[in-house]
């Protein structure tokens, strides 16, 4: 039976794209950290399980708790990249995609002294349209994604990518892609792999989908938040 991929996109809970419009950046600094209470949890939870996970982190958290970085680091778990202050690759250029991924890497490597290989655009936010996302991630030396959300949706989704583990070929080499969990169902792919979903849906979904997953004898990505 696949072993499936438990995920953590780590960042404070001000910093969701659906605050965007209330919490402005220029105020982030003057609001309640929250982000060492949730990842205190987590972080019981995977040891008391004895998993590993993998924490797509901000470079804007690693460079205010360098402390929960290393922590997850010790703990044996991977450290990734979610870019640097979770602005959608939607609303930037590829100058602008390129600097966050570059700096939010050499953050990361820094304080855990790993080399940062993995990336999560925040909000899945490499759509149809932004590929060029994957071939700058390429090019910074990143060797897996896990952005492309197989689904139909407003604000994200990438409806023609796989559904499981797959190889994307870009100009500048090849990336491995990982996206989240989905059930097929009704002619259309239903996400079931974290976040509200997890929330929102029934948990007979979830079960569902990585049920579907082991009968195909594929690793389902799950996602979740501190």
């Amino acid at each position: 039976m696949p072993r499936h991929y438990f995920t953590v996109d780590v960042e404070e809970y001000f910093q969701v794209s659906a605050f965007e419009g209330i919490v402005p950046r220029a105020k982030w600094e003057t609001l309640e950290s929250r982000v060492w209470r949730g990842m205190e949890t987590l972080l019981e939870l995977v040891q008391r399980h004895d998993a590993k996970a993998t924490f797509f982190t901000l470079g804007w958290i690693a460079d205010r708790h360098p402390d929960l970085v290393r922590a997850i680091a010790d703990a044996g778990h991977e450290v990734a990249s979610h870019g640097w202050d979770h602005t959608r690759v939607t609303q930037q250029n590829e100058h602008e995609f390129r600097e966050s991924i570059r700096r939010s890497k050499q953050v990361l490597e820094d304080l855990t002294g790993h080399e940062v290989v993995g990336f999560r655009a925040p909000s899945f936010s490499i759509v149809p349209g932004r590929e060029w996302a994957l071939d700058i991630l390429v090019e910074e030396g990143y060797r897996y994604d896990s952005s492309l959300f197989p689904v139909r949706r407003p604000g994200y989704g990438y409806a023609k990518g796989g559904r499981d583990p797959y190889w994307v070929a870009t100009r500048s080499g090849r990336l491995r892609e990982y996206p989240p969990a989905t059930l097929r169902a009704f002619g259309y792919n239903l996400p079931a792999g974290g976040g509200a979903y997890l929330r929102i849906f029934p948990y007979q979904l979830v079960q569902s989908a990585l049920a579907d997953s082991e009968r195909r004898g594929v690793s389902a990505t799950l996602y979740i938040h501190p």
